[in-house]
C-alpha cells in the first residue's frame, strides 16, 4: 500500500503564515482528530497541515518490528511527511519556523522523519513514540538540530512504546544537538494529558 497525499489544512492560510505546524495522527486516527488538538496549543498564528494516512494507518506492524515488515508503507509515510514539509517550504515558510506534533504512531513517524532530516526547526512534540525499527539503525540519521526544542511525553508502562526506546530516541536526538525534554507519567495510559500540552506550549510553542 502506498499512501495517497491528502493534506487537511487549518489555521492561517499557508501563503499568509510565517510559521507552520505539521500534525501526524496515530493508528486508527485521522487528520481531523489531530488537528482538533491545535485548539489547546499556542499556534493561533500558524498554518496547520495534517496529512492523512491511507486506511488510517501509517504502517501495519509495531514500530519496533523489523523495518522490512513495515515496507513499503513506512517509506511512503515518510515521503508524505517530506512532501508536506516541502509544500510549506515552497510557500515561503522557513525551516526554522517549521514545527511538528505527533501522537503514538504519528509520534514515531515524526521522530523517524526528524532523525533522518536533522536541521534547525522551530520545534517538535512527540507524545508516546520513538525512532522506528527492531534495531536502531543510525546509518539513516543525519544532520544537526542546532538546539531545536523537542518535547517527548510518554506513559510508563505503555502497551505499544517501551520506555527504553523513548529514552534511546531522546539520547540520539540529544547527540544530534537537539534540546530534548522527556516527561514520563506512571500508569497514565496511551493518551495525551494536560501537563504534556502545558509542556509543549512552554518549551516548543512559546
Amino acid at each position: 500500500m502506498i499512501h495517497n497525499l491528502a493534506i487537511t489544512t487549518s489555521g492561517v492560510p499557508l501563503d499568509n503564515a510565517e510559521k507552520a505546524l505539521i500534525m501526524l495522527h496515530g493508528r486508527g486516527g485521522s487528520a481531523q482528530d489531530i488537528l482538533s488538538l491545535s485548539q489547546h496549543l499556542n499556534v493561533s498564528d500558524f498554518a496547520l497541515l495534517a496529512p492523512q494516512a491511507t486506511n488510517h494507518t501509517w504502517y501495519p506492524y509495531s514500530f519496533i518490528a523489523p523495518v522490512d515488515q513495515n515496507e513499503p508503507y513506512l517509506s511512503s509515510a515518510l515521503n508524505n511527511v517530506e512532501q508536506t514539509v516541502q509544500q510549506a517550504l515552497y510557500s515561503g515558510i522557513k525551516a526554522e519556523n517549521m514545527y511538528f506534533f505527533g501522537f503514538s504512531q504519528g509520534a514515531c513517524l515524526t521522530l523517524e522523519f526528524l532523525v533522518r532530516n536533522g536541521q534547525r526547526y522551530g520545534g517538535a512534540v512527540a507524545i508516546i513514540g520513538g525512532v522506528i525499527g527492531k534495531e536502531i539503525d543510525r546509518s539513516n540519521y543525519k544532520g544537526d538540530f542546532a538546539k531545536t526544542p523537542i518535547f517527548i511525553g510518554t506513559s510508563n508502562p505503555d502497551m505499544h512504546v517501551p520506555l527504553e526506546r523513548v529514552h534511546a530516541s531522546a539520547s540520539i536526538l540529544t547527540e544530534m544537538n537537539a534540546d530534548v525534554t522527556v516527561k514520563v507519567y506512571d500508569n497514565f495510559g496511551h493518551s495525551i494529558n494536560q501537563e504534556e500540552i502545558d509542556w509543549a506550549n512552554k518549551l516548543v510553542f512559546r
